[in-house]
């Protein structure tokens, strides 16, 4: 069976699906008021995902999502609250990956290690995250598809692959991340008495049940995401809150660019922040979440009006977000900068803690994580303060974990086209990440648990390219997007927003290597560095090659219609 829709030609023969997608064509599509009409009358030249021929008609071709939310009706034009309402939901599921355990970590490691003078360097990737998150709901509004699937149905087969086991790397990394939290925070609600292990098995089983809460409604599984940001909220403020941080310091580290008196320490803490806020499975998760609400794609003020109402849900949950991150940078900027591991040994003996033996009698710099972090909370503010930060932790490490294995399942959906039950396809994403992080915690402390961290850091910092230069491709071809392609300062900002961010990131991975002080790791790294540099090459020289055919389509286009480009 063979159809043509906006010369992109779907062949579906024997139950196998394949799309061949033109660079782009001359000839103009119908349209009608503006919009293209296709044979769906769909508002985008490629094709969203088909249920596969011969496969079963009751198992849909994606694992989540199987109602749509219903957009009212409203006569109101500019704006609505009940629209606005409608569509809140999955920005506070993509803004959970903004408060994942890494985040936290490294939000407290700021706060001690600079005190409150990063707090710009968190408003800004905050800003920037947010518009590339922009750009993923608007590909996955305009297109009816999610990322992973426009990858799979653009680039060549060869690339597609690599691309996927790259975007799989970073889900795995941030996955584990996320279960050290969960395991780091059983530990300290039970006083040790759950061991690491353990906590990592707890988090297996009852992620597994929770990712079923869907099969109730996608609202209670969304109010389920915004209960766990609540715990998070009310957690590290009431931390904040107790500490009571100065409220002009805080001001002034988070909008005065400059760190007075800073070193490398601070400089690579602050690039942690950008590496750990900026994620870049969350593009792809944030690009699929937009497909769960009920939208006319052929009706381009319906389009718009997603797009619209989209941005601020998605600016709200940022803007939440962000404040429980600042609480958590405030609260050990006030309390511990400049703390040395002498006094904090002092104040855990003198609150008869039982982890006083964490702390070294030297006068060097208290260094923290995550576990560390909730220990000196309870030596300097009692046992309370401890519980609230596991709590917190718990909550942001088991939220994380459910989304972060739902971007595993978009992923292998939209790259592979696999047709695996859900049960087949959390069972492996959760293995690949388990197993090695229950290794370590059967066989290592927590101090190897937690230094897992910064090698998992900069693991998701070599995968930003692989989200970030293709939403930026696929947003700037009007041969997708049509009417909402990004316009040339999007196009420009993006690009110089893209650079930036990798090349922070590469500076971050360049840092952690040259500290192992291994000529053979130098060699394997440089080889690696090597391949990784030529494929995000070939990223690179596939939207520019795209994107230089586009500007001449545009203005063959003027000239045909006599104006002057």
């Amino acid at each position: 069976m063979k159809y043509r829709q906006h010369d992109a030609f779907v062949e579906i023969v024997e139950g196998t699906f394949c799309l061949f997608p033109p660079l782009l064509s001359s000839e103009e599509p119908p349209q009608e008021n503006g919009v293209i009409q296709t044979t769906q009358d769909q508002h985008s030249s490629i094709s969203p995902p088909s249920t596969v021929s011969g496969a079963p008609d009751d198992e849909p071709f994606s694992t989540y999502f199987e109602e749509k939310v219903p957009i009212p009706e409203d006569v109101t034009q500019m704006f609505s609250f009940r629209k606005l309402w409608a569509f809140t939901g999955p920005g506070f599921l993509m803004s959970i990956a903004y408060l994942d355990p890494g985040n936290i970590e490294s939000d407290l490691q700021s706060g001690a290690k600079a005190g409150f003078k990063l707090l710009w360097v968190l408003l800004g990737a905050t800003i920037i995250g947010l518009l590339l998150q922009r750009l993923a709901a608007r590909l996955g509004v305009v297109t009816g598809m999610h990322l992973a699937e426009v990858c799979n149905r653009q680039y060549p087969t060869v690339p597609r692959i690599i691309l996927w086991l790259m975007v799989e790397l970073a889900i795995i990394g941030s996955d584990m991340q996320e279960v050290i939290g969960c395991a780091i925070a059983f530990n300290l609600l039970s006083v040790g008495r759950i061991p690491l292990w353990g906590g990592v098995l707890i988090t297996i089983i009852d992620t597994f049940v929770f990712l079923f809460l869907d099969k109730y409604g996608l609202r209670k599984l969304e109010a389920f995401f915004g209960f766990l940001i609540t715990i998070m909220a009310v957690s590290f403020g009431y931390e904040y809150v107790m500490v009571r941080p100065d409220q002009g310091e805080l001001l002034k580290g988070m909008f005065l660019p400059y760190c007075e008196g800073c070193g490398p320490a601070q400089m690579e803490q602050a690039v942690g922040i950008v590496g750990a806020v900026i994620m870049p499975h969350n593009i792809y998760l944030h690009s699929a979440l937009v497909k769960s609400r009920s939208i006319d794609r052929g009706n381009k003020k319906e389009v718009k009006e997603a797009n619209k109402y989209y941005f601020i849900e998605s600016t709200i949950a940022l803007f939440i977000s962000f404040l429980i991150n600042v609480f958590v940078v405030a609260v050990f900027a006030e309390a511990f900068y400049e703390k040395t591991n002498i006094e904090v040994n002092a104040m855990c003996n003198a609150s008869d803690s039982p982890h006083t033996d964490l702390f070294p009698l030297d006068n060097s710099r208290l260094q923290v994580d995550i576990y560390k972090g909730g220990v000196v909370l309870g030596c300097f503010f009692g046992p309370v303060a401890l519980y609230i930060w596991a709590i917190g932790i718990l909550a942001a490490g088991q939220s994380s974990t459910m989304t972060g294995t739902y971007s595993g399942q978009f992923v292998m959906e939209g790259f592979l086209n696999l047709r695996w039950s859900r049960f087949a396809r959390v069972l492996l994403t959760r293995s690949i990440a388990i197993f090695p992080t229950l290794l370590v915690a059967i066989f290592q402390d927590v101090q190897h648990l937690t230094g897992m961290n910064d090698f998992l850091n900069v693991l998701q910092s070599m995968q930003l390219p692989f989200a970030l230069i293709p939403i930026l491709t696929f947003t700037s071809l009007t041969s997708i997007m049509n009417d909402f392609a990004n316009g040339l300062v999007w196009k420009i900002g993006g690009g110089v927003v893209i650079l930036v961010v990798c090349a922070i990131n590469m500076h971050f991975v360049v840092v952690y290597v040259t500290s192992l002080s291994s000529v053979a790791l130098y060699v394997l790294a440089g080889f690696l560095c090597i391949a990784y540099l030529c494929f995000v090459g070939y990223l690179v020289s596939y939207y520019s090659s795209h994107y230089n055919t586009m500007d001449w389509e545009e203005i063959h286009s003027d000239r045909r219609k006599g104006t002057d480009s």
